[in-house]
């Protein structure tokens, strides 16, 4: 095995011995998409129990996803939709990736504008 593909099995190795694979029982859904094989794709999040029962004691989750076309390539958008029926979920997915475009295009500014901030210039110091 070359040099560099051992290095990361070892790291792999020492990573898997810290992970804790544990199933939290008490937070299990049952997830299902929908599309319309274009830009809008909903998944449906039902809670359920152990025994894969519906748990009509939660609320079910519907979390729309989408993406949109950057210079670098195809950027994933997703927001949590607030709906009760998927109906309703289809209807608000236009304003929930507004949303989450929005939200996302106001974290890349302040990002940059941290890396801005981080700018030294010769004789003032940082910028």
């Amino acid at each position: 095995m070359p040099a560099g593909k051992r290095r990361n099995y070892r790291m792999a190795e020492e990573m898997g011995n810290n992970i804790e694979f544990k199933v939290d029982r008490k937070n299990l859904f049952k997830e299902e998409t929908f599309t319309d094989l274009k830009v809008c794709s909903i998944r449906r999040l039902t809670p359920v129990g152990e025994d894969g029962k519906a748990d009509t004691s939660r609320k079910t989750i519907y979390v729309g996803q989408t993406s949109l076309m950057s210079p670098n390539g195809p950027l994933p958008i997703q927001a949590i939709i607030q709906a009760k029926e998927l109906a309703q979920a289809f209807k608000r997915f236009p304003e929930a990736m507004i949303g989450a475009m929005e939200h996302l295009m106001e974290e890349a500014k302040k990002m940059k504008e941290k890396e801005d901030s981080r700018i030294i210039v010769p004789g003032r110091g940082p910028a």
